[in-house]
């Protein structure tokens, strides 16, 4: 297409995005993308003029220059130029940028400035593109300040306070607004898990059943159902009211002597209500819940069903709407849609229109909630167009939004309370305990309401038909162990629900913060749990006791609130910037002089060094903590530190350096197990630990498929020939090729297997 022909010039921030709306404009509009920021902060220094107001000095990013480039000479050539990025603070920034970028109206050096008109839209659908043409607005600058307000402060926080970590503690260490908030969260959680003590409990139930009898007056059995111990002797005994085995087992005696007897039966009707549709918080959460995605993962592929899906001959389309959204509200033709779906589908009484209202801390009224952007497209109906991920996230996303409109699950609940009391008065060495109330409970869904679309885990328990003052048989009395559990490790949908709740960052921060901290070596995900590293725990511990503010929740939560009225236009952002500054820079000076390294990172212990009999020191590594001599440099002795800070022997291999002659131990890095010289450190030399598949690469067809870690400690399969040869798989071969393709076979979920190529069914 020439460009002399081009009369506007739309832009996006991503390549998706601008090929789905290609499709649904004419030739009078070009659309291009900036690929994200063109413009930011440098990285070489810190970019901020804190004696001139914050003025901030903005650089091409080396990445985009080409782009930048291209942008410019597109907008010479068009009449009319479009910026289309996203509707929040990001977006705003970025249009603004692209505004002084391209010499815009109102933003450039005055000299032949182009027009400009700003649209923003909730969704990538041929109907909301072209409404945003028609309703286009000039860049809300109230946004930019709020946007660039967070820019500097977490600019300042970052390269102030980061070079004050690699003089105390080592080099390359970070600290952040939000991401030192999150550590701190983190590291406190796991102080308590430490200090839990446990209190052993036993819970105690009956198992008892109806008294039947056949024609003949002869006993039937029947199915028993169980029945909790609550209350002796009128008393409610709670939790832990029964702390020890021997209480226990003379309660069991106890009950094993006494008649059953149903002492009051309660039936009532309770209403299940559906949930909101998702925010990003609650999209993210539900998706670590239910798939065990991260919530990275899970914006990368909303993203993807934001920006456009080919689903055939529909032609392109974005499937939800916005993802970094705050907001409940639902759009009117958003809920027509879904109103007629659901009467369509299930029948006029399961529908039924709500409205939401977000409880959460600067939401956005004026965006939406996540959702289809059809609600009438059902996740079967387009499944062949999506990969599994995709298709998982679209179709929450549906359930979740659908259900909102629907009627409340109906549930009978039934409680019935059990009076056992004793056949006769007990004998001295008895207890004394005359009477128990145990409690059944059951519940059966009368009328299913939105969990026809949104199921939700609630075992339907039934019970018998039971009558008031009935007699009923003993079974068995059952009596279990428990312990109190200490508060749970955070995974990341509780790490962010927490954060929400206090309100820390905001929906475009949870993501990016959880892959900081464990990018940092903060935090190490361990069987989806968070836990904080030795590393993490000190940086903590420095900023608890130094810099308190930055780790403050409530000094870090009125930070969001005053960058919220930013936008708003109720702050001046450079107020609020040399309101946090001042304090900041005489505290940071400060504690410049008063931080002792060593005091922080080492600690004294009784051991000896056995080569030149100086003391042995605790230090903090790369890795975490190691005992070295004191002595050093002079001597370099070190001794690895198993989990509980003993001494770790290495394990001696039987593999030989072939640069010493020494033998290899095994020794632990950062990404996990390797090969050390036991030389070391007269001798250097590591080597990978290989574990072989046996299977051949069916690529180069010399080396063989071998496993191996990814730097953020997954695991893989590639060919042992790398770098010449770079096949590589997620899944582990079976040895096996497909018959159909002639692909290898890989070990699938729940031990199945399947051909490694997806396109092969």
């Amino acid at each position: 297409m020439s460009t002399s022909k081009i009369k506007k010039l739309i832009i996006v921030e991503s390549p998706t995005k601008a090929k789905t709306i290609t499709k649904f404009l004419g030739n009078e509009y070009i659309i291009r993308s900036s690929f994200g920021h063109l413009r930011d902060l440098p990285k070489s220094k810190l970019g901020v003029d804190t004696e001139n107001n914050f003025k901030p000095e903005y650089v091409i990013n080396p990445k985009s220059k080409k782009q930048a480039a291209e942008l410019k000479k597109y907008a010479k050539e068009c009449d009319e130029i479009i910026l289309a990025s996203d509707e929040d603070r990001e977006g705003e920034a970025i249009a603004w940028h692209l505004a002084q970028l391209l010499n815009l109206e109102g933003f450039g050096t005055g000299k032949k400035e182009k027009k400009y008109k700003r649209i923003v839209f909730h969704e990538i659908t041929k109907k909301a593109i072209l409404n945003a043409l028609d309703n286009p607005r000039s860049i809300d600058m109230n946004l930019v300040d709020a946007q660039q307000a967070r820019r500097i402060l977490d600019r300042l926080v970052g390269y102030k306070l980061s070079p004050l970590l690699w003089k105390k503690i080592r080099y390359g260490l970070s600290a952040g607004r939000v991401q030192s908030v999150a550590v701190r969260l983190i590291v406190e959680r796991e102080e308590e898990i430490n200090k839990f003590n446990p209190e052993e409990y036993w819970l105690i139930e009956a198992m008892v059943r109806q008294v039947h009898y056949d024609k003949k007056c002869h006993p039937e059995l029947v199915e028993g159902f169980n029945a909790r111990l609550i209350k002796i002797d009128g008393k409610s005994i709670g939790k832990l009211g029964v702390k020890t085995k021997k209480e226990a087992e003379k309660i069991k005696q106890d009950l094993e002597k006494v008649k059953y007897e149903i002492e009051k039966i309660t039936k009532k009707e309770t209403k299940k209500n559906p949930v909101p549709p998702f925010t990003t918080s609650t999209l993210q959460q539900a998706s670590s819940n239910k798939f065990g995605y991260s919530a990275k993962q899970t914006m990368m592929i909303a993203q993807q069903l934001y920006e456009g899906i080919n689903l055939g001959s529909r032609g392109s389309s974005g499937l939800i709407t916005y993802m970094r959204t705050d907001s409940l509200s639902l759009s009117k033709s958003s809920l027509e849609s879904a109103e007629n779906y659901i009467k369509n589908k299930f029948g006029n009484k399961y529908a039924e229109r709500r409205f939401f209202k977000t409880k959460s801390k600067g939401a956005q009224e004026a965006h939406e909630a996540i959702r289809p952007t059809n609600p009438e497209i059902d996740p079967e109906s387009i499944k062949e167009f999506l990969d599994n991920k995709q298709f998982k996230i679209y179709e929450l996303i549906w359930q979740r939004m659908v259900a909102s409109q629907m009627a409340s699950a109906i549930v009978d609940s039934t409680i019935i309370d059990i009076l056992a009391e004793s056949k006769k008065e007990f004998n001295s060495e008895a207890s004394g305990l005359n009477s128990f109330l145990l409690r059944a409970t059951g519940s059966t869904i009368k009328f299913k309401g939105f969990l026809k679309v949104y199921p939700i885990k609630s075992e339907e328990i039934i019970l018998p038909k039971l009558t008031e003052k009935e007699k009923l048989d003993l079974i068995k009395i059952v009596s279990e162990q428990h312990f109190t559990q200490p508060p749970a490790r955070f995974n990341e949908a509780s790490l962010i629900k927490v954060l929400e709740e206090l309100g820390i960052g905001r929906p475009s921060t949870y993501a990016p913060t959880i892959s900081t901290i464990q990018d940092r070596g903060y935090i190490k995900k361990i069987e989806k749990r968070l836990h904080p590293q030795e590393i993490g725990i000190l940086v903590n511990k420095l900023l608890v006791e130094h810099f308190p503010k930055i780790v403050n929740v409530k000094f870090t939560a009125k930070m969001e609130e005053d960058l919220d009225k930013v936008a708003e236009n109720k702050k001046n952002w450079v107020v609020i910037l040399k309101d946090f500054y001042k304090p900041f820079k005489t505290n940071l000076m400060q504690k410049e002089k008063e931080i002792d390294k060593k005091e922080l990172t080492e600690e004294a212990t009784d051991k000896v060094c056995e080569k030149c009999g100086k003391p042995m020191i605790i230090k903090m590594g790369r890795f975490g903590k190691f005992m070295a001599c004191s002595n050093y440099p002079d001597c370099k002795n070190t001794k690895q530190l198993d989990d509980k800070g003993e001494i770790e022997e290495p394990e001696i291999t039987n593999e030989i350096c072939e640069k010493c002659g020494k033998p290899m131990v095994f020794k632990i890095g950062r990404y996990g197990k390797f090969l050390g010289c036991s030389g070391y450190p007269n001798c250097k030399n590591i080597k990978p630990i290989v574990k072989s598949t046996g299977v051949q690469c069916p690529e180069c067809g010399k080396g063989e498929i071998v496993e191996k870690k990814s730097k953020a400690g997954r695991v893989f399969f590639a060919c042992s020939g790398y770098p010449n040869c770079k096949y590589a798989m997620w899944n582990k071969p079976t040895g096996e090729k497909c018959p159909k393709c002639g692909n290898l076979i890989v070990y699938a979920k729940n031990d199945s297997v399947a051909c490694s190529n997806k396109e092969c069914k």
